[in-house]
């Protein structure tokens, strides 16, 4: 049974993607079918052509582009490209001939969704975050069923078509323990461990916060900083400048991927965006959070992080404090080894290990209704 899978634009659009497509390559295994049968459909220059190029799947790309907001020109510019995103999607379902079509979200998931409704090729649409975005509200009126992360998510979509099914995790989460993890990310296993992670893109606020107080946490922890490729450079430059006590603490990469999940197993506190992953990503590791939502995502980061806060498993920092509490608010939860305990333990109850499966199935069961 063939499937076509679309999102793109960030990490958390494509990792639950390819969560999913890790159940249904299981399931066409055990069929005796081929992996070649699954088709990720993303933009060439998006994060989602070298993410899934990674995992061996097959891959087309689309244009696509907003065409909400912006000057006059670019909605122009952005509806150019939605129309030739639909024709050229439409030549590659054609081609493809999929039983049915999973979008998470992303300008991309438009196109192809569209293009999809065009051939009569069932739809399944993800929602990773609490409140949908443009994309998914529409695709949400085509779609046979809309998979969501969170009850709240109910509000914003058409009741009889939402399955809660939780935030598809990768098999990786569950594949180490957290010894293991420390091991393998090179790390003191004595050490209390940060992880500070802007997403897939990295975030400037975060690490500009942390170069300022950058030392004293160190005096309290060791750190795992995800910097992205623009302060790459800039952080192990500062990194060769410490005392070489505190070097040996401070642990920089650009980004990780295949062993992002073992930093987040390893750490005991994690400085985050809300970006959607945190609600699946944190619980199935019981990893406690320090939230700082991005202040121009349209508030969908608010709505992500409150879901950990209301569950006890995070904090809270806007990103105009972030400079003046980032100090503090570490010291506090990494010197209080029974508070952090308590909001691990707290975010492993919000964990929906079987969410992949939930919308493998649906999927599954949306192809075999053609």
């Amino acid at each position: 049974m063939r499937f076509v899978i679309t999102g793109g634009g960030t990490g958390g659009h494509v990792y639950p993607a390819l969560a999913v497509v890790e159940v249904l390559a299981r399931e066409e295994q055990d069929k005796g079918m081929s992996r070649s049968e699954l088709l990720y459909v993303g933009m060439a220059q998006g994060i989602e052509a070298g993410l899934a190029t990674r995992t061996g799947l097959p891959f087309a790309a689309v244009r696509a582009g907003a065409i909400r907001g912006g000057s006059p020109i670019r909605i122009v510019a952005g509806a150019a490209k939605l129309l030739l995103g639909i024709v050229r999607a439409w030549q590659v379902l054609r081609r493809f001939r999929p039983k049915a079509v999973l979008s998470t979200g992303g300008y991309v998931s438009v196109p192809v969704g569209l293009a999809a409704w065009l051939l009569r090729v069932p739809l399944v649409v993800y929602l990773p975050d609490v409140a949908p975005g443009w994309a998914v509200r529409l695709l949400a009126r085509f779609a046979r069923r809309v998979a969501v992360t969170s009850e709240a998510s109910r509000a914003y979509l058409p009741p009889a078509k939402v399955v809660v099914t939780g935030y598809p995790v990768r098999a990786v989460f569950g594949s180490a323990s957290k010894e293991e993890a420390q091991r393998k990310m090179g790390l003191d296993p004595v050490l209390p461990t940060l992880l500070l992670w802007g997403g897939s893109r990295g975030a400037r606020s975060l690490n500009r916060a942390l170069g300022v107080v950058l030392a004293e946490v160190l005096d309290l922890c060791q750190v795992l900083h995800v910097c992205g490729t623009e302060d790459e450079a800039e952080f192990q430059a500062r990194r060769e400048a410490l005392p070489a006590e505190l070097r040996e603490r401070y642990h920089v990469h650009a980004y990780l991927y295949d062993d992002l999940p073992l930093a987040m197993v390893a750490a005991d506190l994690a400085v985050s965006r809300a970006g959607a992953s945190i609600m699946g990503e944190f619980p199935v590791a019981g990893l406690p959070s320090i939230l700082v939502p991005y202040p121009y995502a349209g508030g969908h980061q608010w709505l992500n992080a409150k879901a950990l806060v209301d569950g006890g498993a995070a904090e809270i920092i806007e990103d105009a404090d972030l400079e003046a509490r980032l100090l503090p608010a570490v010291r506090d939860l990494i010197c209080d080894q029974e508070r952090l305990a308590g909001m691990a333990a707290a975010c492993r109850r919000l964990a929906r290990p079987d969410a992949a499966r939930e919308i493998a199935r649906l999927l599954l069961q949306a192809g075999a209704s053609r």
